[in-house]
């Protein structure tokens, strides 16, 4: 997070795929995230592959039931401050959060 850095805040680097969010994680992100939920989801390649369709994720409990199962699906990064959940992308979103 060298953004948190550059800021001069102390930041905690969660790497999913070593250590995926439990459903209670993924329920309080889905709970303060700012963006649409559906926004989680990474609709990509490997989304098409598995044969998924958008229209079936979004509702709280589709959504995290999903990136429970796949978790490679889950957009990132997921920025927190306080009561506050972002997808950091574009970058300039986490440096507006953490001003």
């Amino acid at each position: 997070m060298s953004i948190a850095a550059e800021l001069g805040h102390d930041a905690e680097l969660v790497v999913y795929q070593k250590t995926p969010p439990t459903r209670q994680e993924l329920a309080w992100i889905v709970d303060h995230l700012e963006d649409p939920i559906s926004d989680l989801v990474r609709k990509d390649s490997q989304f098409a592959k598995l044969g998924l369709k958008a229209e079936d994720y979004t509702t709280p409990d589709a959504i995290i039931d999903l990136l429970l199962k796949h978790k490679m699906l889950m957009q990132r990064p997921i920025v927190v401050k306080g009561d506050t959940a972002i997808i950091g992308r574009p970058k300039e979103r986490i440096r507006q959060l953490l001003s």
